[in-house]
C-alpha cells in the first residue's frame, strides 16, 4: 500500500491505492446522510442516530470543517484515484477524537456497498502510517458484536485492552465493547 500525506488547509490528506482520505466538504452531505441513515451503519456507532434526524448530517460537517474542532474527520473518497473505486466520492469516514496527553479516539465506519473489500483495513492502517496529528497514542472500541472491526484494528497493529460499554444512540442501549490502543512511539 502506498501512503502520502500533504496537508489541505489544516488537515492532512492521506492517499492510499483505491482511495484519499480527505476532510469533508459541503457537498458531502447528501451521500453521507444517505449512508449513515442505514440502520446497519448506525447501530455500529455510538453517535449516529436511526432514523436520522434532519439536519444532523449538515451539522456533523459543518463541525469537522471547523477550525477549532475536537475531532478531525476524513472521508474515504475514491473518486480520483486511477484503478480505485472511481466514481465513489464517499466510500465511509474515518476520524480521530483529541484526547488529553496527546492521545486520540479512532472511529470509522464503511458505506454498507463497499463492505467486506477491505477499504476500513486500508483506511484504518494509512491513517495510523501517516500518524496525522503526531499522536503518541491511538485508541479505539468496537462493538462486540462485530468481530470484522476487531480484526481491522489487530491487522493494524492495535492490541486488546480490555471490555465495556459504550451508549449506541441507534440502538438507545449500552453495547459491550472491546477496546484496543496502538502506541505509536
Amino acid at each position: 500500500m502506498k501512503v502520502e500525506t500533504f496537508m489541505v488547509s489544516d488537515q492532512a490528506v492521506v492517499e492510499t491505492d483505491r482511495f484519499v482520505l480527505r476532510p469533508p466538504k459541503s457537498s458531502d452531505v447528501g451521500m453521507l446522510a444517505h449512508y449513515s441513515g442505514d440502520r446497519r451503519v448506525a447501530e455500529e456507532t455510538r453517535s449516529i442516530p436511526h432514523p436520522l434526524p434532519p439536519g444532523v448530517t449538515e451539522a456533523f460537517v459543518t463541525r469537522a470543517m471547523q477550525s477549532d474542532r475536537t475531532e478531525d474527520v476524513w472521508i474515504m473518497d475514491g473518486s480520483s484515484v486511477e484503478g480505485g473505486d472511481r466514481g465513489h466520492e464517499v466510500l465511509g469516514v474515518i476520524s480521530l477524537t483529541r484526547m488529553d496527553r496527546n492521545q486520540t479516539q479512532l472511529g470509522y465506519w464503511v458505506a454498507p456497498p463497499f463492505w467486506n473489500t477491505g477499504l476500513a483495513s486500508e483506511a484504518v492502517q494509512a491513517l495510523v502510517a501517516s500518524n496525522p496529528l503526531d499522536n503518541d497514542t491511538i485508541f479505539a472500541e468496537v462493538f462486540q458484536d462485530n468481530p470484522a472491526s476487531a480484526r481491522v484494528l489487530t491487522n493494524a497493529g492495535f492490541a486488546y485492552v480490555g471490555d465495556s460499554e459504550a451508549f449506541c444512540l441507534a440502538r438507545n442501549a449500552n453495547v459491550r465493547t472491546w477496546t484496543y490502543c496502538r502506541k505509536m512511539r
